[in-house]
């Protein structure tokens, strides 16, 4: 393992790294430049698509797979739906060659489709190669050399002519053995370096090569254009291949392929203007596996499509078992953030996320849609086997009423109320700030529970009887601690002189302001869901019942929602005791104190006290502190004769520049102004 030294200088801000003036731009523009590309906004036909998940993917591996691990995976592919599969390089090694064997060996190639192999131009490894391709029913040998200035110069030490005499070479040895082949065998040709090759001369290399093949429109040849080390913009490449395809003979009877790597990050960016640009095939790898930075990714690059209403011709309707297979087939693992693919792309932790989420989801039932057009989901998750339920809205601290409100009704059925849906909320925001981890729905649905379905510790009703005797008469047993009174009272209706039973014990007085109610309709149909909220001093408290009785699960609820109130009334001393103790522990440490220090000394996140601390004083912890360091400022400029310097190390501020700013901002005069009025 690597150990860096840490550079203190850049932690900071001092600008310390060179070195940039040893680059410059190793990328050749065409010697015409068109932009018809640009004319195009979107792609409206999927290219062909060669996966190269067995070669390049696997080359790039620490560990490569076994024969196994292979045939496994170009079996994932094919029911996929790749048509072209590139399977290795048979002449590079004995499990390469055995690879190929083993494929046409035991007929496991569709008649629909094409192996793929990789030969230098060199003749040994092209005869090797058409061995190891020997019976397949139908199967491209892919030639390649290197023609760029900097493998001319450094590696080949080689001229222009000599470098374009292998390609012409290794394309005159492909036609010779391709006659005597079995089988149906084409061609594939790659100018390999292509991005650092003058462009008119990659183009007359490829022309050379097509000069010795001369395909035709029945008998096409792919020539393979190759961004094996990304050095520019993608629309530079897309200006390039447009060159390619406006100076390329023989056009109607070649297929221009793109293979684009990813050392900027662009991988895919290339590959849809490349597309733009003239080309029909694209060869990557799935999830961009390949050397360095990977190929381009075809997953994304085939689900932009999808998720455009173009048919990619790929099925990736069960992601995760693809993911999971690729993760063990390759030792690779998924990020967590890879497009379509990973863990939380379609994860919403954020409130106004989730609550756009669900009133989009809503709207779509609501109008029974099927074009999809929910805020902050470019897919429907449901097309690549994810679920709303798990992968869609999730709860933390930064989750919101409408994503907790979303959880409860997708997986249990539970409507809340529109004015309940901001305490529920803040409810299981608190527990996920307190225990700093995401909730699960099944967690969120037991807080829920636990606070606002059986939340009952200052009394319960367990029973309950009615007469219709000037409007209705209730009488009530209240369970308070070991008590048991039975209390009658009258009523509008049922809850109501079950209310009027309450306010009477506990001698309070609240308004009954909210009920809704619903069938639960997941998990026990036959049962109702009530909501009860009161009002009061100006503030609402809320409850929830179940039962099969939906007079039962409202006085369930209402019993509720007046504990609730209660409880509030008796815990808002405890609570002052709390914020007295953070209000003492910033008095004591007022020169050095932070949130992170807070957060430690009373176990609970920074979001949280930030927040706790504000709504009890209406002042930011920020400005608690300053005022704390400023009394105290304020005081010795007054009392003693401390230098400002002093006064400003002993209120907390190293900087007495900063001091004296900070100082004059609040009273309007510098520290050195204030001590004179002051002892005048």
């Amino acid at each position: 393992m690597y150990r860096y030294k840490i550079n203190q200088e850049a932690i900071l801000g001092g600008r310390v790294m060179k070195g940039y003036d040893k680059y410059e731009v190793q990328y050749f523009m065409p010697p015409v430049v068109t932009y018809d590309w640009v004319k195009k906004d979107r792609i409206t036909k999927a290219p062909i698509w060669c996966s190269v998940d067995l070669r390049d993917g696997n080359q790039a591996l620490i560990e490569p797979m076994s024969l196994d691990e292979k045939l496994e995976f170009f079996e994932l592919l094919v029911k996929i739906g790749f048509k072209e599969i590139e399977i290795g390089f048979p002449a590079a090694s004995e499990t390469e060659y055995n690879f190929a064997r083993a494929l046409i060996e035991r007929n496991m190639i569709p008649d629909d489709v094409t192996i793929q192999v990789l030969t230098q131009a060199r003749e040994h490894i092209i005869k090797k190669t058409f061995e190891a391709i020997n019976g397949a029913p139908n199967a491209v040998v892919h030639l390649y050399n290197s023609v760029s200035v900097a493998q001319r110069e450094q590696v080949f030490k080689k001229d222009k002519e000599e470098i374009k005499k292998i390609a012409v070479e290794g394309a005159i040895l492909l036609n010779e053995l391709a006659k005597e082949a079995e089988g149906n065998i084409s061609f594939e040709y790659s100018p390999e370096s292509f991005t650092g090759t003058e462009v008119e001369y990659a183009v007359e290399v490829c022309n050379a090569v097509l000069d010795v093949w001369k395909p035709t429109p029945d008998k096409k040849v792919i020539i393979n254009i190759p961004a094996t080390v990304e050095n520019a913009m993608p629309h530079v490449f897309a200006c390039q291949i447009e060159y390619v395809h406006k100076n390329m003979k023989y056009r109607d009877a070649v297929t221009i392929s793109l293979h684009p790597h990813n050392d900027r990050g662009c991988g895919v960016a290339t590959a849809e203007l490349g597309i733009l640009a003239g080309a029909d095939r694209i060869e990557g790898t799935l999830f961009g596996n390949g050397e360095r930075t990977g190929n381009v990714d075809i997953i994304t690059l085939a689900m932009n499509m999808f998720s455009h209403g173009v048919d990619s011709g790929l099925d990736f309707s069960n992601m995760p078992a693809i993911r999971e297979a690729y993760e063990r087939f390759t030792g690779m693992k998924v990020y967590e953030r890879q497009p379509y693919a990973g863990d939380l792309v379609f994860s919403a932790f954020s409130g106004s996320h989730q609550d756009a989420i669900a009133k989009g989801m809503a709207w779509r039932e609501e109008k029974k849609l099927y074009k999809w057009t929910v805020p902050y989901l470019p897919i429907d998750p449901v097309d690549v086997g994810r679920t709303y339920e798990s992968d869609v809205i999730r709860i933390n601290s930064q989750s919101g009423k409408g994503g907790v409100s979303y959880i409860l009704k997708q997986n249990y059925g539970i409507t809340l109320p529109v004015r309940m849906r901001e305490s529920v909320g803040y409810t299981v925001k608190q527990v996920s700030d307190e225990e700093h981890k995401e909730l699960s729905p099944a967690w969120v649905k037991e807080i829920f529970e636990d606070n606002f379905v059986n939340w009952t510790p200052h009394f319960t009703i367990p029973e309950c009887h009615f007469k219709q005797v000037g409007g209705i008469l209730a009488e009530a047993t209240i369970n308070q601690g070991d008590k048991v009174h039975v209390i009658n009272a009258n009523g509008n209706g049922r809850i109501d002189a079950v209310s009027n039973i309450i306010k009477q014990y506990f001698d309070v007085s609240y308004e009954l302001t909210e009920y809704e109610e619903h069938s639960l309709s997941k998990g026990s149909s036959s049962k109702a869901m009530a909501y009860v909220g009161i009002t009061y001093k100006e503030k609402m408290y809320w409850g929830a019942g179940i039962d099969e009785d939906t007079i039962k699960a409202a006085i369930n609820a209402l019993v509720v929602a007046v504990n609730r109130m209660l409880e509030v009334r008796k815990v808002a001393s405890i609570q002052d005791e709390r914020y007295i103790a953070m209000k003492n522990f910033i008095q004591t440490n007022f020169q050095t104190v932070t949130l992170t220090d807070m957060a430690k000394e009373f176990h609970l996140s920074e979001p949280y006290i930030s927040k706790y601390i504000k709504d009890k004083s209406g002042k930011t912890f920020g400005e608690i502190v300053t005022a704390t360091k400023m009394k105290k400022a304020k005081t010795l400029l007054r009392n003693s004769t401390q230098t400002v310097e002093s006064v400003a190390e002993t209120a907390g501020y190293p900087n007495v520049e900063h001091f004296s700013r900070q100082f004059k901002k609040l009273y309007g005069m510098t520290p050195l102004e204030y001590r004179a009025s002051k002892n005048k």
